[in-house]
């Protein structure tokens, strides 16, 4: 086990590979009250085609999704009663490229993680219940798909991309899920949920060998075979349509605005380029911008006006977004703004405000137990390690905001998703 310490922001963190290939992440903060157990596997929503021993396999979109909810059935009863009478607070998530479960307790926290090891690594699935699931399930999609802000999200990834599963929701569609069966989903469970494709990132008062000696006891011996991923053909960085606006029932016209960028290939310049990106899109339309103030001032937007870069695998993108009165304008606003910022320069004063508070928004993310676990796991899934954050910010200049804004937020690159009123 290998100890390192992060001076800068005042971690130590403990690290060690077990032999089945399982990392597993301690960070002690000794006194605390509560402690945090984060369990997660690099397969996600996107992850619909992969070759495991040697063969291809196409499976239903929405299949890791369906999946992350049957693993909370045991054979001997439900794992959330089991966690709820320790007093633990239990739950989990499929994104894009990661399914995750967790929980949280003051108390029992060793019997606790014993029971995230067990139900997690093994399935129990029944017809019967796979059945029963599809139904609950289903009407969650069609609830969402109800659902303005989704469907503004949604009709924004079909604009901007061709080929890449990115497109597709994670949790599928009510005809996509009805190919799901046990079989589709222990053959699923058997390619990605190995302990070397996943990661255990426990934070709080934890003792990090016994994290470790009750991990390579629960777990699996055998680190599972490598699953290489199907992500499509690599995409162009125009869009595969620049716009698409839907009639929904909504008070005022809603858009989304989204912009291609190049994707990285891993590592500590991910980490990098997730900096520059979210600094990036401060400057640009943040709350403190000067688009922003006289936008809101003039009446264009209100305070929904937002957005974030984000990054997938092959597949990353800015995206802006809220309610307008004339979303094309506000679109138009955005993009010539940001070619203005990339050719003229941002103002130095400004810049190193927004540097200043996306540096300590980053130190106070470390306050919450769940964030520092989340960005442990991603960093490890990525290939970088989230707490030498403060040695790849000095790296970082005004001139990097400049080029990404120049190169990324122009209409070559950019897509249009509009929602606007039924009458």
């Amino acid at each position: 086990m290998s100890i390192v310490a992060y001076p800068r922001v005042g971690e130590s963190v403990h690290r060690q590979t077990l032999s089945n290939g399982l990392e597993v992440i301690t960070v002690s903060k000794p006194y605390h009250t509560k402690s945090y157990a984060f369990f997660a596997v690099r397969y996600g929503g996107m992850d619909l085609r992969f070759r495991v021993d040697g063969m291809w396999r196409d499976t239903p979109a929405g299949i890791a999704h369906y999946l992350e909810h049957k693993m909370f059935d045991m054979e001997e009863g439900s794992v959330m009663a089991e966690f709820a009478q320790r007093g633990a607070s239990d739950n989990a998530y499929t994104s894009n490229a990661m399914t995750a479960y967790y929980f949280t307790s003051t108390s029992c926290f060793y019997e606790n993680l014993r029971t995230l090891l067990r139900f997690v690594s093994i399935p129990y699935f029944t017809q019967e219940s796979v059945d029963k699931e599809r139904g609950i399930i289903a009407q969650e999609i069609q609830e969402t798909e109800d659902d303005p802000d989704w469907r503004v999200y949604a009709n924004l990834m079909e604009c901007l991309y061709q080929n890449s599963p990115v497109r597709v929701p994670v949790t599928g569609s009510v005809e996509s899920i009805r190919q799901i069966t046990p079989q589709t989903l222990y053959e699923c469970h058997g390619a990605f949920y190995t302990p070397s494709n996943m990661v255990l990132v426990c934070v709080g008062d934890v003792d990090p060998g016994r994290v470790a000696e009750e991990a390579e006891t629960i777990l699996p011996k055998e680190g599972g075979s490598a699953v290489l991923r199907d992500y499509g053909s690599e995409e162009l960085l125009t869009p595969a349509r620049h716009e698409i606006a839907q009639s929904m029932e909504v008070s005022m016209p809603m858009f989304l605005a989204g912009y291609k960028c190049r994707p990285q290939s891993g590592g500590s310049e991910t980490l990098r380029q997730s900096i520059i990106g979210d600094m990036a899109c401060d400057v640009l339309f943040g709350s403190s911008s000067p688009l922003y103030t006289r936008l809101y001032e003039e009446g264009a937007v209100n305070s929904s006006l937002g957005g974030n870069f984000d990054m997938l695998p092959g597949a990353e993108y800015v995206y802006v977004g809220g309610d307008a009165k004339d979303p094309r304008r506000i679109f138009n606003e955005i993009t010539q703004q940001a070619q203005k910022l990339g050719r003229e320069g941002i103002d130095e004063d400004f810049y190193q405000q927004i540097r200043r508070a996306a540096y300590g928004g980053m130190l106070r993310s470390l306050n919450s137990l769940e964030n520092i676990a989340v960005s442990m796991a991603e960093g490890h899934f990525r290939g970088f390690d989230y707490f030498r954050f403060p040695e790849i910010f000095d790296t970082v200049s005004k001139a990097d905001v400049e080029a990404f804004l120049r190169e990324n937020i122009s209409l070559d690159r950019a897509a249009l998703s509009i929602i606007q009123p039924l009458h």
